[in-house]
């Protein structure tokens, strides 16, 4: 079984994805999602824990030349410090902003102008934590490798933003082939895979569908 499949099935044992097209989960943007995705949850199981910071290993040996992990906050900082320890390699976080009190630090840790970092996000939705991250290492003389993450959505509108960036973006699992898993193990049927796989084509649409369909 290939790794993003391995990835995929452990997501779902361990209810870190829950799929519900029928009664969609509602994200912080108001937006009604049929999925809800907290991969935080495999820190709790070491035996997966230690599956996916294999995994994230694997892919980061597709980026060369890579100097220094950084995480996301706040969910890529434990996955980005467990591969940083795999690959015995310096760790930083970034803040989604600079901290109010104290020193007023965006970045933790000791960023090396000029090193070339891997970027580690837990999900990738519409990129946007990430890229800002990427952002504030540029600003403060960090480089920028590429951006690796556990699971990603597959939106066009992410992949095209990290295009645009001119980040490579590289993922140990993605939106198809959970689907692809849950569908084969019975957590969700044939038409509930036809709604959610039209859910991520454009989210906004489906959200506003369900909630037209529900009044």
């Amino acid at each position: 079984m290939d790794t993003s499949r391995q990835i995929a099935r452990r997501l779902l044992e361990v209810g870190a994805v829950k799929l519900n097209p029928h009664e969609p989960y509602t994200w912080a943007s108001g937006l009604r999602s049929p999925i809800y995705c907290d991969n935080r949850v495999l820190l709790s199981f070491p035996a997966i824990r230690t599956e996916v910071v294999e995994a994230l290993g694997a892919a980061a040996g597709a980026v060369s030349d890579v100097q220094g992990i950084a995480g996301v906050a706040t969910a890529g900082i434990p996955h980005g410090a467990l591969l940083a320890d795999r690959l015995d390699l310096p760790f930083i976080y970034v803040r989604s902003s600079a901290k109010e009190h104290g020193r007023r630090n965006q970045i933790e840790g000791r960023l090396e102008t000029g090193k070339r970092y891997l970027v580690v996000e837990d999900l990738i939705s519409t990129g946007g934590s990430s890229l800002k991250a990427v952002d504030v290492m540029r600003a403060a003389g960090g480089e920028v490798a590429a951006t690796l993450a556990i699971f990603t959505y597959q939106f066009p509108s992410a992949e095209r933003a990290f295009q645009n960036a001119q980040v490579p973006l590289y993922t140990v699992s993605d939106y198809a082939t959970l689907l692809e898993e849950a569908t084969a193990a019975g957590h969700i049927t044939e038409a509930d895979a036809a709604a959610l796989a039209d859910w991520r084509q454009d989210p906004r649409a489906w959200s506003n569908a369900y909630e037209a369909a529900a009044q």
